[in-house]
């Protein structure tokens, strides 16, 4: 394991919160700066495997691009080790929580991510490949939960 660098072990703790923070919020193309152009993604235990940003950007703004999908995507626990001074490894907890009023289901889970993460020459950590192996998810239909109403999104009118 390489020495750590204090501002190299920031730039992946801030580059990881921006990925969550990007995939929540829908902006795809500050997403993008996230990503080696070549990076692999593999998540909920391999089922949906990618090859490039490109394909990666493709599925989650697919999966997650509707306006009728909110999510919140929480990483913490991160567990970081430099290889060397332009590779590290990373291992983070995750929780999430899904509201998808098209489907009008409610889904939250917990995962850990194991991330590999590459310095460009430009000096700017990017990730290379992540993915996600779940400890548990369930589903719960919303319309089973009394009283329960949507009262704001950033996505959708008032009251879905």
């Amino acid at each position: 394991m390489a020495d750590i660098d204090w501002n190299d072990l920031e730039a992946i703790k801030r580059l990881k919160y921006k990925y969550q923070r990007c995939l929540d919020t829908k902006q795809w193309d500050e997403l993008r700066e996230c990503f080696t152009e070549d990076a692999k993604a593999a998540y909920s235990s391999g089922k949906f495997s990618f090859d490039g940003r490109d394909a990666i950007l493709k599925f989650l703004q697919g999966a997650m691009g509707a306006d009728s999908f909110h999510s919140l995507h929480a990483v913490s626990q991160p567990e970081i080790d430099f290889v060397d001074e332009r590779h590290a490894t990373g291992r983070w907890c995750l929780q999430d929580y899904v509201i998808d009023t098209s489907f009008d289901m409610i889904i939250r889970g917990a995962a850990f991510y194991q991330d590999e993460y590459r310095k460009g020459d430009d000096g700017v950590w990017r990730i290379a490949k992540t993915g996600y192996e779940r400890t548990y998810e369930e589903m719960l239909p919303r319309k089973s939960i009394e009283g329960l109403t949507l009262t704001e999104s950033r996505w959708q009118s008032k009251g879905s």
